[in-house]
């Protein structure tokens, strides 16, 4: 199923061998919500705590796709959440961060992960709009919650030929937007993602 999945995202968006190969490797249906296993190989969002979701799979191909990542040692994403995203690149990338302010979540990622035997990815919970200073800079940052405006601490944690890929919300759409450290903005397509929020959650 996981392999239907995969050629149905090859057919919906140009992915590169790593990133077809990626999502062969990685079963989302080790990702989903205890009772949406049914849906695990559909294109579509699902529910997880706090208003959060695990994207649909084809927000995540283009997300992965518009990173960029050949040569790219190590990302930084915004928003673990379930930990699909994370997963997909840890099969692309030398060594992946995530945060996530849930920190259920992050728990819960971190078990799949370690059944997995993915160890080249780095969780934590806490306020991503902090970004990660300890293993700072990074080649790529994601955000996979939409923000309003981009924060400069976020740009001060990317290297210099690097760029941040996010969700910004201007007026009433969302527009995938990646932003470099010298200032220059380059939007991509409209979108639809949940709103960053602030703070830790740790029930």
């Amino acid at each position: 199923m996981n392999k239907i999945l995969a050629e149905k995202l090859a057919d919906l968006i140009t992915l590169g061998p790593k990133e077809y190969n990626a999502f062969l490797e990685i079963d989302r249906k080790y990702f989903v919500p205890v009772g949406f296993e049914k849906k695990a190989y559909e294109i579509t969002p699902l529910p997880l705590a706090d208003d959060s979701t695990i994207s649909s799979p084809l927000t995540i191909a283009k997300m992965t796709h518009y990173l960029e990542l050949e040569g790219v040692d190590s990302v930084l994403e915004i928003g673990c959440g379930s930990g699909y995203q994370a997963a997909i690149l840890s099969k692309i990338v030398r060594r992946v961060f995530t945060i996530d302010r849930i920190c259920t979540l992050v728990e819960i990622a971190k078990e799949r992960f370690k059944k997995l035997d993915l160890y080249n990815i780095n969780v934590k919970c806490d306020d991503g709009i902090k970004g990660w200073k300890e293993f700072a800079p990074y080649d790529r940052i994601l955000l996979s919650a939409y923000i309003e405006n981009m924060e400069i601490e976020l740009l001060n944690q990317v290297k210099d030929d690097g760029f941040i890929l996010a969700p910004i919300k201007v007026r009433d759409e969302q527009i995938i937007t990646k932003f470099y450290k010298n200032g220059k903005v380059e939007r991509l397509e409209a979108c639809e993602f949940v709103p960053i929020k602030k703070g830790i959650e740790k029930f």
